[in-house]
């Protein structure tokens, strides 16, 4: 580099170039650990290419759970985290016995130049940087840039971690970046846009239903003017990372020593003998203060919210429900529906004024999060909106009052805790797509409740209904309640939950894309994979999907780059299940056609497990869509159905005219029917009652429109009730008309 070039580089540019020349340690090749499917891979032990220099050495992948890194900082402030200081000195003390052990082997091993120690390896852990936000989008595609391309949909733009390919792998939305030419000349190239430390890779195949294709080794270069590029070296020579074993486990290098500059580049050098050059990748890497930097303030969320900002253990999130309760007694009240395949309880905190106890005229609400238990973003949410809500009730924040006053919440933050642990133990970067979204048993939990479509939809074809069959409470079939049935645990546990409450309205948090979906979830056509599907409510589940997805940060951004192949944004944030995929069984569902509640599938994040230090923001991102939400619960009509005496009516009928779905009054007699703005002619009828109607009209303002129902007892009834209270059987209808003839017969007689 000459002296002129030298000089318009700056101290800290000049610190990256000159700690990409130092002598990097060498590390002894590890073996990577597969912590899921190790009994599929059955791949052939990688064939190496011919490059153009041999390996020098490799370094070995680090699969440690990002929560075990000895010096991972606790986020400061946090005033719900009752364990973050004895937390932080038990990391405090777990590396000051690492350096122990660490001087110990140092006295015993020899120094050799091209080895690394174990107090060096716990240093590079230290210096270890979240990810820079290939997976969540922070990083745009005008930031990748790639040697060459196969063809536009496997471009750049394609090559981040976890990203999915379309159903059609020839479209524009491919399943990973891959090289015009098979050759160690290629690269893949990010701009960070400001100086940053660089720490690590992560590197994953391609996804393909198809094809084979991943990289086994390769460099990592770095610059700072994207014109000369410093090769991370061991000694004099360039330093060979260890790639993929297969398409789909992420594997992490963390760097022996961090590397400060603005462009990093990996250089695939070796990949598998029957594929291509194909990477998905997300860099590990620190911002270096620059108040100047206009794409950093552009970009920059900050929360002011004081909450416990990290992913939470199965009993970490235990505790944390429990500080929550001793903070707001009053309002809130833990309990479980049920147990996990693992014996692990599912913990739901309720939140309202009066908890433990159904209130005549409040509705019931429902979030539940990680019925696949990878999807870890949903889970965090949730407990992150029982703290606020906690702490804004105690502030006296009238929004957060009046929705906990007038409303009886029920959060579930971990349908499948059993998953979750599965990836939780791997580590935010290290989960892939897959590692732990089924339960122990290997049930996807959101697709295994009973399928009631086919069901209505027969008893339709047939014309069943009203006469043999209601429009709505479709029976559980006897099959699905046997023993024998791949019926999850979490799911019974579910189902027995939804029928034992009242429930008006409900979300469950999902992962993986940005986007709300609603019912129904499977194509009424058989062999259709898409199809729109609409329920009778088609127009109150868009209203319901549109105000969450209108109040969240992203979802109807026309800027927003798409999660993976389908821009959602144009739909305004929200489609219908069916249109996206056909799912038989799904929740939402299920819930529509056997209880009376809404329930509909929030996709809250590109990413489904994204690293603690993203939680700020996506907190952000969904906070105002939660509550939105919530508030839906009151839109519509209520009301209690009562007989003369004024007694509550359960399990009495509330029809719509027009709308050919009903729902039924609860143990109270009360009910909720959600509804749009409008004039709807609405009946109340049950067994062994007169049916009675009236108009109700819905306003644009929050808050149901009351709408009470008096029904009387029908002359047939009071004569069965009158009867049987003499012990004396009713008078059946073909015996009088047989005695009326016989009079009449008698009289023409005389």
């Amino acid at each position: 580099m000459t002296r002129q070039r030298l000089s318009h580089l700056t101290p800290l540019a000049l610190l990256g170039l000159l700690m990409g020349l130092a002598d990097l340690s060498l590390g002894s090749t590890g073996e990577d650990e597969d912590y899921y499917m190790q009994e599929l891979l059955t791949r052939d032990q990688y064939n190496q290419v011919q490059m153009l220099e041999k390996p020098v050495a490799s370094i070995p992948n680090r699969h440690e759970r990002p929560s075990q890194n000895p010096a991972k900082k606790v986020p400061k402030g946090k005033a719900l985290s009752g364990r973050q200081t004895d937390k932080t000195t038990a990391d405090a003390k777990s590396v000051k016995t690492a350096n122990k052990k660490a001087e110990k082997n140092k006295k015993s091993t020899l120094k050799a130049p091209n080895s690394i120690s174990e107090e060096g390896q716990y240093n590079s852990i230290k210096e270890e940087c979240p990810p820079m936000g290939l997976e969540t989008l922070k990083i745009d595609d005008f930031q990748l840039h790639a040697s060459t391309t196969k063809r536009y949909g496997l471009g750049a733009q394609r090559g981040r971690l976890n990203i999915q390919a379309g159903l059609y792998e020839d479209d524009l939305y491919d399943g990973a970046w891959c090289a015009g030419r098979d050759d160690p000349l290629q690269w893949f190239e990010v701009d960070a846009r400001r100086l940053t430390k660089f720490t690590g890779v992560i590197t994953q195949g391609r996804s393909s239903l198809w094809s084979s294709d991943w990289v086994t080794s390769y460099k990592v270069m770095v610059s700072n003017d994207s014109h000369t590029w410093i090769t991370l070296k061991n000694g004099s020579e360039d330093l060979i990372f260890s790639g993929n074993r297969e398409k789909e486990i992420p594997v992490r290098n963390i760097f022996p020593t961090p590397v400060v500059a603005r462009y990093i580049r990996v250089n695939p050098r070796s990949w598998f003998n029957s594929g291509s050059i194909c990477m998905r990748v997300e860099i590990l890497g620190c911002p270096m203060p620059d108040p100047n930097n206009y794409y950093h303030r552009r970009n920059e969320v900050i929360t002011t919210d004081d909450l416990d900002f990290r992913h939470h253990s199965y009993k970490e999130m235990r505790q944390l429900m429990k500080v929550v309760n001793e903070m707001c007694p009053n309002i809130t009240r833990i309990y479980n529906i049920g147990k996990s395949q693992n014996g692990l309880k599912l913990y739901a905190i309720e939140i309202s004024d009066n908890p433990g106890e159904h209130e005549v005229g409040e509705p019931e609400f429902r979030y539940t999060a990680g019925c696949h238990g990878n999807e870890v973003l949903g889970r965090e949410l949730l407990l992150l909106l029982m703290q606020f809500m906690c702490l804004e009730y105690l502030s006296g924040n009238q929004r957060i009052r009046h929705l906990v006053e007038e409303t009886r919440i029920h959060l579930l933050p971990s349908v499948n805790p059993d998953g979750y642990e599965k990836a939780f133990e791997v580590g935010s970067e290290l989960s892939g797509w897959s590692l732990g979204r089924w339960s122990n048993d290997g049930i996807d939990i959101h697709h295994n409740f009973p399928d009631l479509n086919s069901i209505l939809w027969e008893a339709e074809v047939k014309k069943w209904i009203p006469r043999k069959m209601f429009n709505h409470h479709v029976p559980i079939p006897e099959w699905y309640q046997s023993t024998n049935a791949s019926v999850a645990l979490e799911t019974r546990a579910l189902i027995a939950w939804m029928e034992k409450m009242p429930f008006v309205l409900g979300g469950n948090l999902q992962g993986g894309e940005l986007v709300v979906t609603f019912p129904y979830d499977k194509t009424r056509s058989q062999g259709v994979t898409r199809e729109h599907t609409p329920t009778p409510d088609d127009h109150v589940f868009r209203w319901l999907a549109f105000s969450y997805a209108s109040t969240h940060r992203l979802m109807t951004d026309a800027n927003q780059r798409v999660c993976h192949t389908e821009n959602f944004a144009k739909e305004d944030g929200t489609i219908n299940g069916a249109s996206w995929h056909t799912a038989a069984g799904s929740m939402n569902d299920f819930s529509y056609l056997h209880t009376n509640c809404f329930e509909l599938s929030m996709y809250v994040g590109c990413d489904k497990f994204p690293h603690e230090s993203e939680l700020p923001e996506e907190w952000e991102n969904n906070r105002e869509s939660l509550l939105v939400f919530m508030e839906q619960v009151h839109r519509g009509i209520k009301g209690v159905v009562r007989d003369v005496q004024g007694r509550g009516i359960a399990n009495a009928i509330i029809s719509v005219e027009g709308i050919s779905h009903d729902i039924r009054t609860a143990a109270d007699g009360d009910y909720w029917r959600l509804l749009n703005p409008g004039e709807y002619r609405v009946t109340a009828r049950a067994e062994g009652y007169s049916l009675i109607s009236k108009k109700c009209e819905v306003g644009y303002e929050m808050g149901a429109t009351r709408c009470d129902f008096v029904i009387g007892r029908t002359n047939l009834s009071r004569i069965k009730e009158i009867m049987e209270k003499f012990n004396k059987q009713p008078i059946k209808l073909p015996v009088r008309q047989l005695q009326a003839r016989r009079s009449r017969e008698r009289r023409l007689g005389t």
